[in-house]
């Protein structure tokens, strides 16, 4: 059984179309090539009440939880704040934190910057390569930036925690429309049904009219479903197999 995770996506700018989002569509490619799999991606305004009520049964449910957005030195950062309350625990002020702000500002170190020191109680501060300042885990939940640049920066400290045993992936295009090609599928399903089998159309490529992708952490199982799939369509329907 793969890690699961969920994400949670942190921002009034995110829902009002201010801003377009990138983070979760790149965590999602890194978890999935990590063995992970994402179950819930939430959007949610920067209020506490909403992040924590969010958090906390992300964290029960979810092996890891990554928050992202609502981590700095304004009003509406109150990420924080959130995930503290989620778990019970208060926000307090890390030492450490305070030292790298003032090495960094210089004597411009003003209180708001200092809120960017703040953690929930018994956070752990992990640290990398390029990094200026450590990413911030409590418990499963690992709490990001929203700026996608930092946000990448700070996913590759952590990312080899969640590697896992990874899964393996087929892609058959065909040239057969997703009505006739379902009964196919369904019963490659029946006789498979731990298969992760995807089917998405495609409307405006010359060359094929459905992608079907075929997953499985057992590589023998996705192999043994490609041959039969491959066996049961007519030889004509299979424009090409990706590996």
């Amino acid at each position: 059984m793969a890690k699961t995770a969920g994400i949670i996506l942190i921002g009034n700018e995110l829902l009002s179309g201010k801003v377009v989002d990138e983070n979760a569509s790149y965590l999602c490619r890194e978890l999935r090539g990590l063995g992970v799999t994402v179950r819930k991606i939430s959007v949610i305004p920067d209020e506490v009440d909403l992040i924590a009520a969010e958090v906390a049964p992300q964290s029960r449910a979810f092996d890891v939880v990554f928050t992202s957005g609502g981590v700095g030195p304004t009003h509406d950062d109150v990420s924080i704040e959130g995930v503290a309350r989620a778990l019970g625990v208060r926000v307090v002020r890390d030492p450490h934190l305070v030292d790298l702000l003032q090495g960094f500002y210089k004597g411009r170190l003003t209180e708001a910057r200092l809120k960017m020191a703040e953690v929930p109680e018994g956070a752990e501060l992990v640290g990398g390569t390029g990094l200026v300042f450590p990413a911030v885990v409590i418990r499963n939940i690992h709490v990001l930036p929203g700026v996608p640049e930092i946000f990448r920066q700070k996913f590759d400290a952590l990312k080899e925690r969640f590697r896992e045993s990874p899964f393996f992936l087929t892609s058959v295009f065909v040239s057969m429309g997703e009505g006739i090609l379902a009964d196919y599928l369904n019963e490659l399903l029946r006789r498979h049904p731990d298969l992760m089998l995807g089917s998405y159309p495609e409307f405006s490529n010359p060359e094929y009219k459905v992608k079907v992708t075929l997953e499985s952490k057992d590589r023998e199982l996705m192999e043994r479903a490609v041959a039969e799939l491959l066996g049961d369509l007519p030889s004509d329907a299979v424009v090409r197999v990706q590996r």
